[in-house]
Formats: structure tokens, C-alpha cells, sequence
């Protein structure tokens, strides 16, 4: 039998783009044709026969358990992570790109379906299934989805027969039928995929936990896609390099973490279930589309498989051509990351992007680098309170001169953190911690959580705390003993690696009155201090002989941006202060 292919979703239009946009969730829900399609698209996929190879099931499926073959791709596992997913890898940002594509493809396939059935306006609706994509969530501008998605369990729609009405909400949750038996303990009493289970009140839950993490998302987003250049740093979480901000799979981790906090988004064997993971990775994958741009000349280098999965040894080495399986792209041939740099191929665009001319990357880069800047970049009032810092984020003067490859030692004169380039720019002191730890301390995703400041006995209060800064979120398969790779690793003890970064909050709370490192060092010596939480909320005791290592460094940042928009920072080398947390449990040893 000839397996499916995955051509993403055809036809369709928009205006000044190269194929139809993924909108972001909040204009895709006032848009009535798109969301009564989508909801009535999603229930029908969802509906269907748990074992029939394109049912939402099979799909989430792909990501994790059942860790059996998709369309016929692989006929046992190779030893390493059980599902198809590249964890770790180089591969992590692109083998996401034609999962949500085939989740895109079958939306569409049914609201096309559907659109002929409406007894009004029905060239209408079947153009609006025509342009109908998958949307995305941008958690790095909006810090919560719409009710729509985690609180409605009902949604209002119009329906074929044009009547307005409620109908359950398949983006809510996805309802098993059945539970299966082979799901992690964690999860299996649940009859459906759910989030934060543990909360008195969960949707209140979820929305606290994503209004108190945004700023640092934002940050995060921000610093990832303006301060790593090089594919190893910006893919996964497991690079072995020195990077300076986090990689787009650990910002996308600490989602992950955030979300589920004990539900199923909080596990890599069971995540694809939930429907809200093809809005936080649509969003990935928008993340990939912008950084590219960003870094015309950079896509997929070589490396080494990372968890592995079912169908890619952990021993092996992956890179551009490494079959992107189980996803076909023809009835002999897997895409393939060398093949899938541009979205148009699988059949859409984002909004960003409309308009440019993709020929002309130059072109293409200046007019992402704005949009970055506007959507995600510092907001300089937040320095109000620092003399001198103020000034020059005020005084938007033109710093031409470019970053040294050194960081430049600060002159006499420079006012607090303002230190003189060589060519006669300007740049900040930015502070920030770097968090190292094994993947399987735990043996189950969990939180390395920074405060500056008294730290709540309680950890439930950890997040909502006042002096809670930031965290390092790690994203862990739950059921380690399904997974041959999970036990290796476990035992060889890969690290992963994240980066919290500290100006805004050192400027908003601590009553400096500069970033200098003869203020800041001892106010950190005195005020950081960090905890460890599990994904059901309990403390995990970090002692000496844990693998937790937090560590404090600071860089050298031009301030280009807030004189040119098209314009982001540049960055110097980092250095380390590691007296800051010596001599402490999971401080530097």
C-alpha cells in the first residue's frame, strides 16, 4: 500500500504573499468562516477511529506513544527515543515543519469537505477552506491564547445551515476513546489531555503561570533570535557550544513545561495529544521562519542525533539530507531539511513576510530585523531608574561603530555600565545565569527556578513570588523506561543547557543605579538564590552532589537598535563570575 504523502495544504491565496498565512490565534478566532471550519474540521479528525492512520490520534500519535510505525515508516525503533521527534538534535526546528504541515493538510482536507455543505454564500466558505492554515499562538507577544483555546469548553459557530450555535470546543481538549493503558501513570487516570490537573482551579492556573513566565519568554524569543548565529546554538538544547541566550528548542521547552505543569504538554511521550501543541509549534516553526531570515546564510549543519528516534540511531550523525521520516514526500522519498528552508513549498506563509521580496535577502532581513525589534525588543524605560543608561536610551544617538570580537575593557570615565567601544560606540553591561543540568536528574521534566530575593517556603508560590525572576525549563519523557535512549542518556548524563537573563529585573527592583560589575556582583552574591520544582509542583532538593550547576555571566551589548530599527545588537564575548554562586548546591563547583 502506497503511504500517504504530505504536501502540506493546497491553493488558496494571500494577497502579496507566496502561499496563504498561518494567522496568529487572535485574529484567527474573529475571523468566523476560518474558525467555525477549523472547530468543525478539528472535531471530525478528533472523532474519528483512534487506529485509522489519519485520525488527530494518529497524528499526535507520531510525536510519542504508541512508539509503533506511521505510515510505514520504520518497522521497529533503532534503541533511541521511541518516537519519531528529534529531541536534542539539529534536527529539533525542521522535522516540526512537515508534522504541523500534515496536521495543516488534513484541517484543510476537511473544512474543504465541510465548505460544500453550507446552503449560503458557499463559494465564500469554500474559498475561506481554500486559504484556511493552521494558526499560531505567539507566546513571546501575546501571553495568553484566547478563551477560545484553554477556557471555553464550548464554541460558538456558524454552521452549514447557517444557524449560529455552541458546539463542544475540540481545542479545549482532546477526548480519548479510549484512554490507552500503555500512557505514563501520570496521565492515564485522565479521560482527556488536560493542563495544570493538579490546580484547584486549573484554566486560572495556566493563565497565571503564562502572564507571570511572558516577560521572560518575550526575553528569551528576543535574545535567540538576536544573539545566536551559528545552527548548533540556535536548534536544540544539547549543542555542546557556548552560546549566549537560549535555543529556540529551549524556549520551546519551557512552553511545554508551563502549559502542562503535570498535564500532557508536559511530557514528549504523550505532548501531540493535546491540541494545543500545533499552536506552540506553528509558532516554532514562525520562529525558524524569522531567524532564517535574520541569518540568510545559515540552515541545517551536521551533528549528532541527539535522543535519537524510531527510525535514527542515537549514534548517528544527522544534517540537511537526513530523511525527515515518517514524513513522505512522495511515495518513495522523505522531505528532508535541505528541501523544506522555504515554507511556500508546504504551502504557506506567515504575516511578517508579505510583501518582501524573498529574492532580495538583504531586503528580507532589514524588514524582519524591524519587526523583531518592534514586536519583541528592550523597552527602555524599564532603565529609567539607571543614571546614565537612561539618557542614552532616550537620546536615540546613532552608534555606527561595530562590536569589537572582544569585549572592550571600560575606561576610566564611562558612567556606571556604559562602556566606550574602540571605534567610539556604545554598550551596556548585560547580565545574565547560565543553568546547567542533566536531562534525566529527575527522570521527569522540571524547573530550575532563579530568584532575587526571599524565596517562599511553599513552591506552589514559587512562580507568583515577587523576587521570581525566570526559570530554566526541561522537557523529559516520563516513562524513561519505555525509552532505550532515555536510560543511555540518563546514564552518560547529557546535560541541558539554558540562559535566564537579569537587566530588566536588576533595573526594576534592585535600586542600583548602575549595571556596573562593582554593583551588581555583590548584589547578586547576596540576593540570587534558585530551587528546583518537578512537574506535579513539588521541591526537588538540590544538594552538592546534584548535576544543577547556576552560573553568572555578563556580555558586552551594542545599542544600535534603539537609534536604527532594522538595526539588533551585537554581542561580546561572555564572562564569568563565579564566585557569585561558589561554594552553594548546585552553584559552581
Amino acid at each position: 500500500m502506497a503511504p500517504f504523502v504530505i504536501t502540506g495544504a493546497q491553493g488558496g491565496q494571500t494577497a502579496g504573499a507566496e502561499a496563504p498565512n498561518r494567522l496568529e490565534i487572535w485574529d484567527f478566532v474573529k475571523n468566523d468562516y476560518y474558525l467555525s471550519l477549523f472547530v468543525q474540521a478539528l472535531q471530525n479528525i478528533s472523532a474519528a477511529d483512534q487506529n485509522a492512520l489519519l485520525s488527530f490520534f494518529q497524528i499526535g500519535g507520531i510525536h510519542g506513544l504508541p512508539y509503533e510505525p506511521w505510515n510505514g515508516s520504520g518497522a521497529k525503533d533503532q534503541g533511541g527515543w521511541a518516537g519519531y521527534c528529534t529531541h536534542g538534535s539539529m534536527l529539533f526546528p525542521t522535522w516540526h515543519r512537515p508534522y504541523v504541515a500534515v496536521y495543516e493538510q488534513l484541517i484543510q482536507q476537511k473544512a474543504i469537505e465541510i465548505a460544500k455543505t453550507y446552503t449560503q454564500n458557499t463559494a465564500k466558505w469554500t474559498q475561506a477552506a481554500m486559504n484556511l492554515r493552521a494558526p499560531y499562538w505567539d507566546w513571546a507577544s501575546k501571553p495568553l491564547p484566547p478563551d477560545e483555546v484553554i477556557a471555553n469548553e464550548r464554541v460558538t459557530i456558524t454552521l452549514p445551515n447557517g444557524t449560529r450555535q455552541a458546539v463542544a470546543n475540540p481545542l479545549y481538549h482532546y477526548k480519548f476513546h479510549p484512554v490507552p493503558s500503555y500512557f505514563p501513570a501520570n496521565v492515564r487516570s485522565f479521560g482527556t489531555t488536560v493542563r495544570h490537573p493538579h490546580a484547584a482551579n486549573p484554566v486560572q492556573s495556566l493563565k497565571t503561570m503564562l502572564n507571570r513566565t511572558f516577560q521572560g519568554t518575550k526575553d528569551n524569543a528576543y535574545e535567540m533570535l538576536t544573539r545566536l548565529h551559528n545552527w548548533p546554538d540556535f536548534s536544540n538544547h544539547t549543542s555542546g557550544n557556548s552560546p549566549i541566550a537560549n535555543s529556540l528548542e529551549s524556549v520551546h521547552d519551557n512552553l511545554h513545561v508551563y502549559i502542562g505543569q503535570g498535564g500532557h504538554m508536559n511530557y514528549p511521550s504523550v505532548a501531540g495529544f493535546d491540541p494545543i501543541f500545533y499552536l506552540h509549534h506553528a509558532n516554532v516553526d514562525r520562529m525558524l521562519s524569522l531567524w532564517s531570515a535574520l541569518n540568510p546564510n545559515v540552515w541545517v549543519s551536521e551533528g549528532p542525533a541527539g535522543d535519537g528516534t524510531w527510525t535514527i540511531p542515537p549514534s548517528a550523525t544527522v544534517g540537511p539530507n537526513t530523511e525527515l521520516t515518517p514524513f513522505w514526500n512522495s511515495t518513495s522519498t522523505y522531505w528532508a531539511s535541505a528541501g523544506i528552508s522555504s515554507t511556500a513549498k508546504m504551502g504557506y506563509t506567515y504575516p511578517e513576510f508579505n510583501n518582501l521580496d524573498m529574492g532580495n535577502p538583504e531586503a528580507v532581513r532589514q524588514a524582519i530585523s524591524k519587526i523583531v525589534n518592534e514586536l519583541y525588543g528592550d523597552d527602555s524605560s524599564v532603565f529609567s531608574s539607571l543614571p546614565g543608561v537612561s539618557s542614552l536610551f532616550s537620546t536615540q544617538a546613532a552608534f555606527a561603530a561595530p562590536q569589537p570580537a572582544e569585549d572592550a575593557p571600560a575606561p576610566a570615565a564611562a558612567p556606571g555600565p556604559i562602556l566606550a567601544t574602540p571605534g567610539g560606540g556604545s554598550t551596556i553591561s548585560d547580565w545574565s545565569i547560565r543553568v546547567h543540568v542533566k536531562k534525566y536528574e529527575l527522570d521527569e521534566s522540571f524547573s530550575v527556578i532563579i530568584f532575587l530575593g526571599d524565596v517562599p517556603e511553599d513552591p506552589q508560590e514559587w512562580f507568583s513570588s515577587p523576587s521570581y525572576v525566570g526559570d530554566h525549563s526541561v522537557f523529559v519523557n516520563a516513562a524513561v523506561d519505555q525509552c532505550e535512549n532515555c536510560r543511555v542518556q540518563r546514564e552518560t548524563g547529557v546535560v541541558t543547557e539554558g540562559f535566564i537573563h537579569l537587566n530588566k529585573v536588576i533595573a526594576a527592583r534592585s535600586g542600583l543605579s548602575s549595571l556596573d560589575e562593582a554593583e551588581v556582583v555583590p548584589y547578586l552574591q547576596k540576593n540570587l538564590h534558585w530551587r528546583v520544582r518537578d512537574a506535579d509542583g513539588k521541591e526537588y532538593k538540590v544538594t552538592p552532589n546534584s548535576s544543577l550547576e547556576v552560573a553568572v555571566f555578563r556580555v558586552n551589548v551594542g545599542l544600535e537598535p534603539f537609534s536604527d530599527s532594522t538595526a539588533l545588537p551585537t554581542h561580546g564575548k561572555a564572562h564569568f563570575y563565579n564566585a557569585i554562586t561558589a561554594g552553594r548546591a548546585g552553584g559552581v563547583q
